[in-house]
């Protein structure tokens, strides 16, 4: 199916913008029209950077773009309500960037404020399109791990200690979880469905965001989750799943393009499943965005906003275990 082409529109453009232009750009046919900051030379040389046709110094002039269609929210996490939910009453389709939101409450409101204004909203969890993913689901769908047991997944980077940075500011959001942590979360959420219990263990960084934490979950088949995040070391970034009759494993990074493998309970290897390479595996979502767009679709089966809503419940429950709350809340 050819992924229809539409216009984006993108605020804040930092790094994560810059990835996700780069791969609408080389393997899509959308366009990207409009890109706003609040520092318009920024706007400007982000625009030359990638020939964008309009650069504005200031959000509300871009949702004043009548021919932006979907917008692409890239600020901190701190912003993602405000500017996602301005989008939205301009009428915008609206594309935020992981974490969804701080907390539940704004991921609730910004999720009926989509409802009521009938416009198409998701969370950018980029991995939720790729590829291998897409092989993980077909697997569980076929039954082949038997009843599922066991969901292993980790991400950590090492990150310079810097008060300056976005990671290590509590006004922005920062902290390993919504920002590393959250691919784990979100993995365990696709696999296990509805968590019915959270528990979690956290080390701070030095400006008291959540530096480190270890979360156990269980669904109601009593499988568990083991996740664990950190700013403070490389980690592999491997994941698993472990059934009673096989497991996947998947290499890392296991929220980017990699290899699953199929292994039955002898330990030994049934299926290797290894994606072509591709620089860009952001453009998965932005055609999704596309394809439900066209269609007359508000939200994406593959990344529902329930599930969403129940992510950032969880990840409420996490901060709260670990004492991580950020100012203004």
């Amino acid at each position: 199916m050819k992924v229809p082409s539409i216009n984006w529109g993108v605020i804040a453009p930092g790094g994560i913008a810059s990835s996700f232009v780069s791969a609408v750009r080389s393997h899509t046919a959308q366009r990207i029209v409009s890109v706003a900051s609040r520092d318009i030379e920024r706007a400007r040389a982000f625009a030359s950077r990638f020939d964008i046709p309009n650069a504005y110094g200031g959000y509300d002039v871009l949702l004043e773009d009548s021919d932006v269609e979907a917008v692409y929210v890239a600020s901190p996490h701190s912003e993602h309500f405000t500017h996602a939910l301005r989008a939205i009453e301009a009428g915008k389709h609206v594309l935020v960037e992981k974490a969804f939101t701080r907390n539940a409450d704004e991921a609730e409101r910004l999720i009926a404020a989509a409802r009521q204004r009938g416009v198409f909203l998701m969370e950018a969890m980029w991995t939720r399109f790729l590829p291998h993913i897409d092989v993980v689901r077909q697997v569980l769908d076929s039954g082949a791990l038997g009843e599922i047991r066991t969901v292993v997944a980790d991400h950590g980077q090492y990150m310079e200690p810097d008060a300056a940075h976005r990671l290590f500011a509590p006004e922005l959001a920062g902290g390993a979880l919504l920002d590393l942590g959250i691919y784990p979360v979100s993995f365990a959420s696709m696999v296990l469905g509805e968590f019915a219990t959270v528990s979690a263990v956290g080390t701070p960084a030095f400006t008291g965001v959540d530096g480190q934490v270890s979360i156990v979950v269980t669904n109601g088949a009593g499988a568990h989750a083991l996740l664990n995040t950190t700013l403070f070391a490389r980690t592999p970034t491997r994941a698993s799943i472990a059934g009673t009759r096989a497991r996947l494993e998947l290499d890392g990074d296991f929220y980017a393009p990699t290899s699953v493998r199929l292994i039955d309970r002898k330990n030994e290897v049934l299926d290797v499943f290894t994606p072509p390479r591709l620089d860009g595996g952001l453009c998965f979502e932005a055609a999704e965005v596309a394809r439900c767009v066209s269609e007359g679709r508000t939200e994406s089966a593959l990344m529902p906003l329930d599930e969403t809503l129940r992510i950032m419940r969880t990840l409420d429950e996490i901060r709260g275990a670990v004492g991580n709350r950020f100012p203004g809340e």
